[in-house]
């Protein structure tokens, strides 16, 4: 049979729909997730070939309207989660063997598949399951999934083009093989697209994969796994499984072929793991690889030349889309005095043309609802420190009410202490904290912003002076893995912006890169050498 060197399409950005009154996109997705919204949907675990229903389940509601209950998902045993990571060694031999070009087609088709027929199901889900907004959820769910799957072919076929010279006589190669053993991936609520991909890129390389959704993904977690099905994903490379997470990491952790954890989620249970792997390394048959972004207390510094209205929509976008609740959410803000009021007035502004916080189904709303009940309750307990607090006061908003949904509003905090609390602590919701520093103390606020908090995961810089831009990029370069000048911190592209932190914020492997997926290779270099010698003398022998 003949062969090739295949190219594949090349990738580009997947436009992102308006979703404008009037539009087919508007009335398909609306449709289904009144559909999903009436219905009711159980998600298995899925094992190999099978989709196991353990009876054990849990029941979801949408974040926006919680006492409404739209499926149940079944929980696994210790048992299930074995018979996970035995199905995954199983499913190795045949799934590593498999040509590239092969496993790139099974995910380029996963990506049509979402860009079309799949697209109304993946952002209702994710509008239902994680109160996103049809735009939050149509830049996430459907196209940073899309760009993930059609890059990372991109980038993987460019991996195993990247190969040594050869000497005259000598043939040197490189093979990317799998990890040996199988991938544990743990994915967050936050990003559908993030719960697609952790699990996605490690597979695309030929890896085998147990894959653990957050409990409040679950729902469009299932879409992800009916997509990789229709796609042709063989059975047993990713497997999904729900549950207690400490048992399910426990039982993961243990096992001697665990050979790589992709993480997304809490700075605290990403150190756990952490040590909990270093505390087992002498069972596992090889280092396994930890990738992982866990979080940012994500800043914004203005500069006295920066655009008071363009400082403004940084913060308010920057703050508040998806009610605060992405890793790169601005949160803490420096402004200079000279326009500070100015700046704030128009935040204001802003904040007084939401809409009360509401349903997604409603797409006149900017806001919505937090995750759930434990994260409304952590808001709300720091949202009255603030009020009662004598060195913070709430500037705009800070209202909250869990009584149908676990709505917060947007708050804007101003504190005379660059160090209150609010500025130092990763909170995940619509809470931004803002310090007025003095216009000739610009440097020493830079030191102030590089220093406040553990995390480095995005930043923003906004001036219309030269020195001062390049004077920030230099003073930030440790505090921000993403580093914006001149816009907002967050809204990282696949294949524009590669995303990642360091410091507490993780590995900085950036997602969306050829850099993350070289973490689920282990390259092996064959010499070969066409005629060899037959006499050990080199000619310094004489």
């Amino acid at each position: 049979m003949g062969k090739g060197f295949f190219q594949v399409p090349t990738a580009v950005n997947e436009p992102i729909k308006s979703y404008a009154p009037g539009t087919p996109e508007r009335e398909a997705v609306l449709a289904q997730y009144r559909a999903y919204y009436e219905g009711e949907v159980t998600v298995p675990l899925y094992i190999g070939s099978k989709t196991v229903e353990t009876g054990n389940t849990r029941s979801m509601s949408p974040p926006h309207d919680h006492r409404h209950i739209v499926g149940h998902y079944h929980l696994a045993e210790k048992t299930h989660v074995e018979q996970a990571i035995a199905n995954c060694l199983e499913s190795r031999e045949a799934w590593a063997n498999l040509a590239w070009e092969q496993r790139a087609a099974v995910f380029m088709k996963a990506a049509a598949l979402i860009a079309g027929p799949y697209r109304a199901k993946i952002n209702a889900a994710t509008m239902m399951a994680q109160s996103k907004t049809i735009h939050q959820a149509e830049i996430d769910a459907a196209c940073e999934l899309i760009d993930f799957l059609n890059f990372n072919v991109e980038y993987m076929s460019q991996i195993y083009a990247e190969q040594p010279e050869s000497a005259e006589g000598i043939w040197n190669r490189v093979e990317y093989r799998p990890l040996e053993g199988f991938v544990y991936a743990i994915t967050p609520f936050n990003f559908t697209a993030i719960a697609g991909n952790l699990p996605a890129s490690a597979a695309m390389m030929g890896n085998v994969v147990v894959w653990k959704p957050s409990d409040s993904q679950v729902y469009s977690a299932k879409v992800i796994m009916d997509v990789f099905q229709e796609a042709g994903l063989p059975d047993g490379v990713i497997n999904m499984v729900m549950g207690d997470p400490v048992m399910i990491s426990d039982t993961v952790l243990a096992s001697p072929d665990f050979s790589g954890l992709h993480f997304t989620g809490s700075t605290e249970v990403f150190k756990s793991l952490w040590k909990q792997i270093g505390n087992n390394i002498h069972k596992y048959k090889t280092y396994p690889r930890i990738v992982g972004e866990t979080g940012g207390k994500d800043f914004i510094i203005a500069h006295p030349t920066a655009h008071p209205k363009q400082v403004a929509t940084a913060i308010t976008r920057g703050a508040f889309e998806f009610q605060g609740q992405k890793c790169s959410a601005a949160s803490r803000v420096y402004l200079p005095k000279s326009t500070a009021e100015e700046i704030l007035g128009h935040v204001k502004k802003d904040m007084e043309s939401f809409n009360k916080p509401g349903s997604p189904e409603d797409m006149g709303n900017f806001i919505t609802a937090v995750i759930h009940e434990g994260s409304f309750d952590k808001l709300a307990k720091y949202i009255d420190q603030a009020k009662a607090d004598a060195n913070a006061t709430i500037f705009a908003g800070g209202g909250y009410d869990k009584s149908k949904g676990y709505f917060v509003e947007p708050t804007v905090i101003l504190t005379e202490d660059p160090k209150y609390t609010t500025m130092c602590t990763e909170l995940f919701g619509p809470v931004v904290t803002v310090y007025v520093y003095e216009d000739n103390d610009w440097a020493d606020t830079l030191k102030l912003v590089d220093n406040t908090s553990e995390y480095a995961l995005t930043g923003a810089v906004l001036s219309q002076d030269r020195y001062a831009i390049d004077q920030a990029t230099k003073a930030l370069q440790n505090c921000a893995g993403n580093f914006y000048i001149n816009d907002k911190p967050t809204g990282a592209v696949v294949g524009q912006q590669p995303f990642g932190g360091a410091r507490a914020s993780g590995t900085n492997d950036k997602a969306g890169s050829a850099q993350n997926l070289l973490r689920w290779v282990s390259p092996r270099l064959i010499k070969e050498t066409f005629v060899t010698p037959t006499d050990y003398r080199y000619p310094f022998l004489g």
